[in-house]
């Protein structure tokens, strides 16, 4: 088995409505090697109360489409949880992806973290 190339730094960020809200600084690569990774790290924010989760991509270097894959499932883990996900920092080619694929209906797209903040 091919181990994971992605790296999560996490970052708890209290929102001014006091939710809890979880930057996820995203380094690396997203594809099959990384759902443990991925899935551990937002099992352990949402025992930690997480209303939103905000993936920053601004260190991503790949992403396939197993890797798009995981984010679905991620969002649908959230969203029965009536959590929020957004993601910031995607690169031109990233958010036609995310056009194509239509992620951008179901994630809030910010161009920055400060915006995607402000959503939160």
């Amino acid at each position: 088995m091919t181990q994971a190339n992605i790296q999560i730094q996490v970052r708890s960020i209290s929102s001014t409505n006091n939710h809890a809200v979880f930057i996820f600084d995203i380094s690396g690569e997203i594809n099959a090697q990384a759902e443990s990774v991925l899935m551990d790290t937002y099992t352990r924010v949402n025992s930690s109360g997480a209303r939103t989760i905000i993936l920053n991509f601004q260190n991503l270097q790949y992403m396939n489409s197993s890797g798009i894959g995981l984010l679905v499932t991620l969002l649908i883990r959230i969203q029965r949880q009536k959590q929020n996900l957004f993601v910031c920092n995607l690169s031109d080619h990233y958010r036609q992806i995310f056009e194509l694929t239509r992620l951008n209906e179901a994630i809030g797209i910010y161009a920055t973290e400060a915006e995607a903040l402000a959503a939160a």
